[in-house]
């Protein structure tokens, strides 16, 4: 009974220990660079989404890569040369992530400015994404900016782009390193010139109405300027939002679009730079 046992667990199918540990260690190597860019974008890097979701995130996406094949060599893992090449992972995932991130923190610099324009840089309160004092007026344009990039599928888009890098540079392929530091360059170079597009029409009118609250309370001194101008100036700048909403949409699109491009660009800089 006990032989016969015995030759029916020779036929039974056995599990290659040492490809569960390959596909192990393919898997959490992949989870570097999608895991270092879940965390350092806009919106997955959020201190509101919890941590456990973006690592579940990155396991479940990591995981419809760990079958392709790659050109890494396990053996060398704990050499130099794998040290190196995981720390490569998370270079390019973080700087993927905060290149996307730069452009979208034009939309925080430009209300930013034209709150203290309007005299509502005081009016600050804790911003759940990053945790920090973040003026009223720019995250009502940080928000903005979400919903739009949620309503063009920018976060499905971001992720794709993120998935095809690994075809375009596989893991343990050589990368052009000055690539990334062009890509952070161009992000923020960007980000200026956008913030700058996008708050100076505003902030011209309300350096006029500025201007003119100055002669008025200067030609009439009973007026005091905090109960006149201020007043006057704060609703100007509601105003002045709502009408512009169409062009802050338009101007949204502009950046993430961007944004998007950056991210191919610098997959495409790093493989073939």
């Amino acid at each position: 009974m006990l032989e016969l046992a015995q030759q029916q667990a020779n036929f039974l199918p056995g599990m290659d220990l040492t490809f569960l540990t390959e596909m192990l260690l393919m898997l959490l190597v992949s989870t570097l660079r999608i895991g270092a860019f879940l965390m350092s974008s806009p919106l997955f890097g959020a201190r509101w989404l919890p941590l456990q979701v973006r690592v579940l995130m990155a396991f479940a996406l990591a995981a419809t890569l760990a079958t392709q094949p790659q050109a890494i060599e396990f053996d060398q893992l704990a050499s130099s040369a794998g040290v190196m090449m995981l720390l490569v992972e998370i270079a390019i995932g973080l700087t993927a992530g905060l290149t996307l991130t730069i452009w979208f923190s034009a939309m925080l610099l430009a209300g930013e400015k034209i709150a203290s324009t309007a005299g509502l840089g005081f009016a600050a309160q804790v911003d759940p994404s990053t945790g920090g004092q973040t003026p009223v007026v720019s995250q009502i344009l940080y928000l903005f900016m979400i919903v739009v990039f949620l309503s063009v599928d920018g976060h499905i888009i971001a992720i794709a782009i993120m998935i095809e890098s690994y075809e375009i540079l596989p893991i343990g392929a050589s990368v052009n390193p000055g690539a990334l530091l062009e890509s952070g360059i161009s992000a923020a170079s960007a980000m200026f010139l956008s913030a700058t597009i996008i708050m100076f029409p505003i902030a011209m009118i309300l350096l006029l109405v500025n201007v003119i609250n100055g002669i008025i309370t200067r030609s009439a001194p009973q007026l005091n300027l905090f109960s006149f101008a201020f007043p006057v100036t704060m609703l100007t700048v509601f105003v002045l939002l709502y009408f512009s909403a169409s062009a802050m949409g338009h101007s949204a699109m502009s950046l993430i679009d961007g944004g998007l491009n950056a991210m191919r660009d610098l997959i495409g800089g790093l493989r073939y730079g």
